[in-house]
């Protein structure tokens, strides 16, 4: 099941979720060489923050801010997230928890 919107810019996440865009898929290696379409079915493990929500409330009551920020590039679990489509593209939404790492650059 997915979720319909017309723009991303409408959709803000709450808590402690965190709004993704993920890598696209390599078909053609940087050799030219085009790769099987079975080793292009899962999606690759990295994505990049586009928005993120203010915090969950911690055990003491006070906002635990998220981890990630907007524009980060982040490795992400192979399963889980809320897909999300706006118009061709797909998104997700994860928990902070739910992210691995974080790459700098």
């Amino acid at each position: 099941m997915s979720l319909s919107i017309k723009s991303i810019k409408s959709l803000a996440p709450l808590l402690d979720r965190v709004l993704v865009q993920r890598a696209k898929v390599v078909e053609k290696t940087a050799s030219g060489l085009y790769l099987p379409s079975a080793a292009s079915q899962s999606p690759p493990p990295e994505g990049t923050v586009l928005a993120v929500g203010p915090g969950a409330p911690g055990k003491d009551g006070k906002v635990v801010p998220v981890s990630v920020k907007e524009g980060d590039r982040v490795v992400l679990p192979g399963f889980g997230g809320v897909p999300v489509k706006v118009g061709e593209e797909e998104y997700h939404i994860f928990r902070d928890a739910e992210i691995i790492a974080k790459i700098s650059e």
